[in-house]
Formats: structure tokens, C-alpha cells, sequence
């Protein structure tokens, strides 16, 4: 009896990272695993948010089993300090990699952007070897656009990184972005039909959370009663803007206010973030990245929970945080352009409030706003709570991936489809 022919995964990031783009390519992988596929995925060595090798990892090459995912890991150049040239450097010699790898007989070729560059070198390579295979690139964030709302990207390299951009999501076979608005720039931006656009929309990672002792998990944590805590969990990176965060700290603790400022995590602007926080009084303080468990309990403890951008970051991108944000049950303040995705998510959701970007000032202000009025920051957060119930549901977005990727098998195989053709936008009827 013949095998099935693998569903193949292309993806710098993949588990045991907890953070950024990982837990959703791994779930992905392994959801459609459990719906009878067999999945392999050709994927980095665990190196994010801290960009160095995790430890026990870093082998030329390395397999093994995650989840009934064959992973099969690549060595590739890892920079000390992610800066655009490097990145790109990392992305060319992992994108090498790929292409020089045995690939197989692939039902279809899945590669998440980012990384831009390397899924650009798996598509000439797939071109040549595999020209009948279905394409379908994954896009968690918009690369061009990124660098430009970052300032990290400007005139020739940037313009090479948007022809790259749009050559590549116009030749795919499909586009799959994580929001409404992702399927709108990719056609009008890069030209792509909406006929080969999808939308799946990210989950949250994170088992259920079991109820906790909130005044056990502060008390362990060293927080009173009295404190407003304020959370924000993930990279800390450049398009988080974090300083802006430690500059609301130090404005708290010339005011005598009780509010802390929790960072959470690592990234590449940690150290000068706590050079920052050791520089001038500042009521803010960095945690190590968390378990599981611990995250949660963190989440449900904290009385606020921040989103911050860098003034600028609109388009680029939906903060994963969001989906355990929701998740918890706490209410939300997001620091963000006021017509930027992240507003729109956290305004849709009913989960909180926005203010402006790189203002401090603001930012403490909404905090106090926030935690002013119990009932109201209770309910803030059980709406949260139901939208990612109703919109970012895991067994919904696994389910939906997984019917596009049929949909583009049968068709390639020259088949009708087996089931109706669904909306480009899910919850959208044609």
C-alpha cells in the first residue's frame, strides 16, 4: 500500500521556543497530524527571543519527534544582536539549508513568513524540483512593512525586501495571513487576488487555566496587595518599545504612585533595558520567561495587561500576546497607533483601552483608569475571554488550514474538491 505523501513545513522557529511564531507552527503541525496527515517540518535550532542556541541543540543537523512531527533541525548562521543585516544573514544560510536538503515527494510545501528570505529561496528551489506541488506561504507578519514602521529598513535594501516580499506572495499558491486586515495589504500592496488569500487567525497556546490564589501568586512574586501590576509578557524587542514602559515606571515612583511595571521575558533589548531600569529610579523590574503554569498564574495576577509598540508600528503585524491576554481574563491596555491592528483587535474584543504610543504618560494614566474600576476591568476581561472563546479558537483555525490544504491537493491533483469552497475571510459566507 502507498504512503501518504507528507504535508512539509518550512519554518525557522519551531517548539521548544515559547514565544513569537514557534507555538503556532508547532500546534499547526501537530493538529494536522492528529486529522490523519503526516507532517515533517525542516525548521531552526531553539534560539528565540535570545538569539543563541538553546542548550543541547546546535548540531550541523538533528532530528527528531515533536508531537508526531518529524522535525528535522538545520544549523544556520544565529546573530548576537538581530540587527536588519544579520537577520538577513541568518535567514540566507538557514534558506541554503533548505534548499540543499532532501525534500521528498511533498503533498504540499508550507513556509512561514517570517522568515522572508529563506521561504524566498525554498519557493526557487520548489519551483525548480517540485513546479506542480502546491505552494502555500503562512504570513505571521509583513516583513517590508516591519522594517519600515521599525525604522530599521530604508531606501535600496528596503525596496529589495518588498520586491522579495511581493514575488513571493504572488507566486504562491495560496497566501494565509492571521487577520482581516494582513488579506487586505497582501492585495492591495502586493497584488495578490483575493481568491488566493485565506485567513486563519492565531489561538492562544496555553492550556485552560485552572482558577488560582491571586493573593498567593503576588506574595510569591514579592507584589501587595495595594500595588497595581502591570504585566507585559513576550520579546522584548525593538517594535515593543519597552523604554517607553521603564519611562512610565520612573514616572510612577516620583509620584509616589503604586503601580509596577512587569516585563516578562528575554529578547534582544533586554540588557539595555536593565541598563535602563538600573540607570534612575524606576517602579520597573524584568522577570525570566516562564513556564507554562507560572505564565498563567503571572496573567491572572497581574491587574493590567500591556501591549506596548514602538510609535509607528500599525500594519506590521498582531501581537500574539493578545490571544493568552484574552485568554486570562484581565483586562487589556494597549500602547499602540490608534488606527493600527493591535487597536482594532483590543477595541473589537471589548478586552480594554488604548492610548498613544511612546507617551508615558499616557500610558501610566490608562493604567490607573484601568484598575479605578474593578467591575468594569472584570468585565473588560470577561469579554476577552469570550472573544477568544468564539474568534480565536484552536480547533477552528487547524480545521480551516487544514481544508485549504486539501482544497489545493485535490485541485492539483486535477480533482473536485470533496467539500464547499469556504470564504477567503473566516466567518464570511460566500
Amino acid at each position: 500500500m502507498q504512503q501518504p505523501s507528507p504535508t512539509l513545513f518550512f519554518g525557522l522557529n519551531y517548539p521548544p521556543e515559547t514565544t513569537g511564531i514557534s507555538p503556532y507552527t508547532g500546534a499547526m503541525a501537530a493538529g494536522l497530524v492528529r486529522r490523519g496527515r503526516e507532517v515533517r517540518a525542516l525548521a531552526g535550532h531553539p534560539h528565540y527571543p535570545d538569539w543563541k542556541v538553546a542548550p543541547g541543540y546546535g548540531q550541523w543537523s538533528r532530528r527528531e519527534n515533536i508531537d508526531g512531527v518529524s522535525v528535522h533541525r538545520l544549523r544556520h548562521f544565529i546573530p548576537a544582536r538581530p540587527t536588519p543585516m544579520p537577520r538577513a544573514a541568518a535567514e540566507i544560510t538557514f534558506g541554503i539549508r533548505q534548499v540543499f536538503t532532501r525534500w521528498g515527494q511533498p503533498d504540499v510545501v508550507v513556509a512561514v513568513s517570517p522568515a522572508l528570505i529563506s521561504s524566498a529561496l525554498v519557493r526557487l528551489r520548489a519551483r525548480i524540483t517540485h513546479p506542480t506541488t502546491p505552494f502555500v506561504v503562512w504570513v505571521q507578519d509583513l516583513y517590508g512593512l516591519g522594517l519600515a514602521e521599525t525604522g530599521q529598513g530604508s531606501g535600496a535594501a528596503a525596496r529589495v525586501i518588498r520586491g522579495i516580499e511581493k514575488w513571493l506572495l504572488r507566486s504562491a499558491s495560496m497566501v494565509v495571513v492571521i487577520h482581516d486586515r494582513f488579506a487586505d495589504r497582501v492585495h492591495h500592496d502586493f497584488g495578490v487576488p483575493l481568491e488566493r488569500t485565506a485567513v486563519v487567525r492565531n489561538w492562544t497556546h496555553l492550556p485552560p487555566m485552572p482558577q488560582i490564589d491571586v493573593a498567593a501568586v503576588r506574595r510569591a512574586h514579592g507584589w501587595a496587595d495595594d500595588e497595581i501590576v502591570v504585566a507585559h509578557t513576550g520579546n522584548m524587542g525593538v517594535k515593543q518599545g519597552l523604554h517607553h514602559v521603564v519611562d512610565a515606571g520612573r514616572l510612577a515612583h516620583r509620584a509616589g504612585d503604586k503601580v509596577r511595571f512587569v516585563l516578562v521575558g528575554r529578547g534582544s533589548q533586554r540588557d539595555e533595558l536593565a541598563e535602563r531600569i538600573a540607570g534612575e529610579p524606576t517602579t520597573t523590574e524584568i522577570m525570566p520567561p516562564l513556564d507554562d503554569k507560572a505564565f498563567s498564574e503571572v496573567l491572572q495576577a497581574a491587574d493590567v495587561l500591556l501591549v506596548n509598540e514602538l510609535p509607528g508600528v500599525a500594519e506590521m503585524c498582531v501581537p500574539s500576546k493578545l490571544t493568552s491576554y484574552f485568554a486570562s481574563g484581565r483586562p487589556v491596555l494597549a500602547a499602540t497607533d490608534a488606527m493600527g491592528i493591535t487597536a482594532q483587535e483590543v477595541i473589537t474584543a471589548k478586552a480594554g483601552m488604548t492610548v498613544a504610543a511612546g507617551d508615558p504618560a499616557a500610558l501610566l494614566d490608562g493604567v490607573k483608569v484601568l484598575a479605578a474600576d474593578r467591575e468594569e476591568a472584570a468585565r473588560l476581561g470577561e469579554n476577552g475571554k469570550r472573544y477568544k472563546e468564539t474568534v480565536l479558537e484552536e480547533t477552528f483555525a487547524i480545521d480551516r488550514f487544514d481544508s485549504l490544504l486539501a482544497d489545493l491537493t485535490t485541485a492539483a491533483a486535477g480533482q473536485i474538491p470533496t467539500h464547499p469552497k469556504k470564504s477567503n475571510k473566516i466567518g464570511t459566507p460566500l
